[in-house]
């Protein structure tokens, strides 16, 4: 049997949002990203989360030139304001249903209504927000959101926010780069859990994932994040780190981004497997066999040039039984270890 691949992190929503591609060319195929209904087919990609994601409004790009040297360290963008998020937000939530409504996903906001889509013929898809800025301090937008399916929620992408302090763009670093939560922080983590939404740890700097641990009722959950100790970026999760994370039950989903995966952190598509696969390694050292998944970061990230796009998934299937990943084993990683903490998360 081929277990369906459940991913933890794209940015599809962010090229609609920037009209780079539509609806129609996702259900179709199109030659202009990383992910679409066909390739998803032909990889074995049965769903994931889908990524609310707002980008600073006349920030320049990532300076990929720089992240290709030894080392670096990139100024992070200015605060988001809330008004802009929030506009951008629902026209990034509309176009979730335009692509449910074309039967490129079925939207869940339950482990069991993924277990039923995971096979098709839609993408099983769970609404995320990567960085929180369409909330305001008084959180009434939670409510609004949560209507419209939104089930996991990350506090902040790598700028801060009301909410905390991301981490930046930085190798080598780790992520103990500044203060915590903010009491705004501290009530959503709150409010959160309330609900049942997930709190996503990943670009979360290090004070702030000790505030949520401390904080929440949950398992702790870093949906696109790799191992410090192979790959010494600040985006990359600590042993310390890990081991709050695997105190709770929670887990982790492997970036396919190459420079949280290449030792030297660069951002460039020469990535051999061997290097996922000693994250892989790593993280399941400390998380145990049913604390890993993997994370993408499709449309968002330079992937190896072995993996391209989401069919490539099919190489790295090959590549995990290569590794000597049993059936069982297999099925955790794809997807049953995401079924087993959004269960606990959601209260199911």
């Amino acid at each position: 049997m081929m277990h369906p691949f459940f991913d933890g992190h794209n940015d599809l929503l962010l090229k609609m949002t920037l009209g780079r591609v539509t609806a129609e060319e996702v259900r179709d195929g199109h030659g202009k990203g990383q992910i679409d209904l066909p390739r998803a087919r032909a990889g074995g990609m049965g769903g994931g989360f889908f990524a609310l994601f707002v980008p600073t409004p006349g920030a320049p790009g990532m300076d990929m030139a720089a992240m290709r040297r030894e080392s670096y360290d990139l100024p992070l963008p200015p605060e988001l304001d809330h008004a802009t998020a929030l506009d951008q937000v629902r026209i990034g939530m509309d176009h979730f249903d335009r692509l449910a409504l074309l039967g490129v996903i079925t939207p869940c906001t339950t482990a069991d209504q993924i277990a039923d889509a995971l096979q098709g013929p839609g993408m099983a898809a769970v609404l995320h927000m990567e960085g929180a800025e369409a909330i305001g301090p008084d959180l009434a937008e939670l409510d609004e959101f949560y209507a419209r399916g939104l089930r996991s929620i990350g506090p902040v992408w790598s700028r801060s926010t009301i909410f905390g302090h991301g981490v930046p763009f930085r190798f080598p670093s780790d992520s103990d780069i500044g203060p915590g939560l903010t009491g705004a922080g501290k009530d959503l983590v709150r409010a959160c859990n309330a609900r049942r939404i997930m709190i996503d740890l990943s670009h979360l700097n290090m004070a702030g994932l000790r505030d949520v641990a401390a904080i929440s009722d949950a398992p702790l959950v870093a949906t696109h994040s790799n191992a410090h100790a192979v790959t010494p970026s600040a985006r990359c999760l600590t042993d310390a780190e890990l081991h709050l994370i695997a105190e709770t039950g929670g887990m982790v989903g492997v970036n396919f981004g190459t420079c949280f995966l290449r030792p030297d952190g660069k951002f460039v598509s020469d990535c051999p497997v061997d290097h996922l696969l000693r994250h892989l390694d790593h993280l399941m050292g400390i998380l145990g066999e049913d604390g890993v998944g993997f994370g993408s970061d499709f449309d968002g990230a330079v992937l190896p040039n072995w993996m391209k796009d989401v069919s490539g998934l099919a190489m790295l299937r090959e590549a995990l039984v290569a590794h000597g990943i049993g059936d069982a084993l297999m099925a955790k990683l794809t997807h049953g270890n995401w079924l087993r903490v959004l269960r606990k998360t959601w209260g199911e």
